[in-house]
């Protein structure tokens, strides 16, 4: 499907639905008429098929108990063959009701309080807050931007862990806000790091469907090498745009360690599956090839956009490539002292962003920009932005 297709058929109007994004900015952003470009999910239906699988099960009217199908695995195993290549197993899957959710059960099950756990800024920010909330000691080894791409520090990464013993690696894979995708060979060189130093590795992949170069699994990784000391997470929810029906996965490869997890859960996570957002997955797994081929055309479509128009207009803004997620990372210092920001884009633009400093101390002067959008969205709020900054 392409851009043009997509957008006709599946864009939808969100103000005054209980939208977090579009109908909670007075409340988070103090300023009700911002045009909202920040929380990461989309203006854009779910697949048609989805629609439809869903209507007919609330017109059966039943929403009692339910069991997780076979069918389920067998879509959702369909999936990852033709999109991550990977090689999943039943046995290694357990349910959650979201991958935020997720961080906080497995720093729960597998550390203690006051353990160090170790993630890479600028870094999704329910990273920080999970292991600072779980009582844990935040540990941090900062992406390094090279060239204008960010790159792992792997002297740094080794030497925090041997300073600091942590327990657990939360791996941002594709990383979320500096839209990264890791070779394997970044990937096997971050992991056999803590493979030698006896670190176990939670690699967060809810973005791995949303990707514009090859992704390598981290259960793929030199032929599943690490697989003993990894856990991994994800969820159909940003790729089919649905969060609010409560439905993630956690894979555990190894026996000992799923044991452990089963363990835990037996006495914190008596839970029922969510019916209604299973259902939507597994129709979205066996039907959404043509709905994201679509979505990636207008994501990157929107990237191109935003990044040649900032080079025409302002060329020492800086965007770092996308090669995964629909969030765009820009640094404004050329333009915007750090303590402006907020002024300028939100007071002055009138939008609604995540702020750089969201997502590290040091990444003051950075804005993230949701590209999941319409593309009249995005072309209002780079045309706002620019005016601002030029005003």
């Amino acid at each position: 499907m392409n851009k043009e297709k997509f957008i006709e058929t599946y864009a939808v109007e969100r103000k005054q639905t209980d939208s977090t994004k579009w109908d909670a900015l007075e409340e988070r952003f103090g300023d009700g008429e911002l045009l909202p470009i920040w929380v990461a999910d989309m203006e854009f239906a779910v697949p048609k098929t989805v629609s439809q699988a869903l209507a007919e099960r609330i017109q059966h009217g039943v929403f009692g108990y339910s069991m997780v199908t076979t069918d389920y695995f067998k879509a959702y195993q369909g999936w990852q063959q033709r999109h991550a290549k990977t090689n999943l197993q039943e046995e290694w899957l357990s349910f959650s009701t979201g991958v935020v959710q997720s961080l906080y059960d497995l720093i729960d099950c597998f550390t203690e309080v006051g353990d160090g756990v170790i993630i890479q800024p600028p870094v999704y920010y329910p990273f920080f807050n999970a292991i600072q909330d779980k009582h844990r000691t935040l540990i941090t080894s900062d992406l390094k931007l090279e060239a204008g791409r960010y790159v792992m520090d792997l002297a740094d990464f080794e030497a925090k862990i041997i300073a600091h013993q942590p327990k657990l690696y939360i791996l941002c894979s594709p990383h979320n806000p500096v839209g990264r995708v890791w070779s394997e060979e970044e990937l096997a060189a971050v992991m056999a790091i803590c493979e030698k130093h006896q670190v176990l590795v939670l690699a967060d992949e809810i973005h791995s469907d949303i990707v514009f170069q090859p992704f390598c699994s981290a259960v793929m990784v030199e032929n599943g090498r690490f697989l003993d000391r990894l856990i991994l997470v994800n969820s159909s929810s940003k790729t089919f745009n649905l969060a609010s029906l409560l439905n993630s996965h956690v894979w555990i490869p190894d026996e000992t360690l799923r044991t452990q997890y089963q363990n835990w859960a037996k006495e914190y996570k008596q839970t029922e599956n969510s019916l209604i957002g299973q259902l939507a997955a597994k129709v979205a797994y066996e039907t959404g090839d043509e709905w994201l081929e679509g979505l990636l055309a207008t994501i990157n479509s929107n990237y191109q956009y935003a990044k040649e128009t900032f080079a025409e207009k302002l060329p020492n803004i800086q965007v770092t490539p996308l090669e995964g997620t629909y969030l765009m990372w820009v640094d404004l210092r050329a333009y915007v002292a750090e303590d402006k920001v907020k002024e300028v884009v939100q007071d002055t633009a009138k939008l609604a962003i995540d702020f750089g400093e969201w997502f590290s101390p040091d990444a003051k002067g950075f804005i993230r920009i949701n590209l999941a959008t319409t593309p009249a969205n995005i072309e209002q709020a780079v045309t706002q932005l620019i005016a601002a900054i030029q005003k």
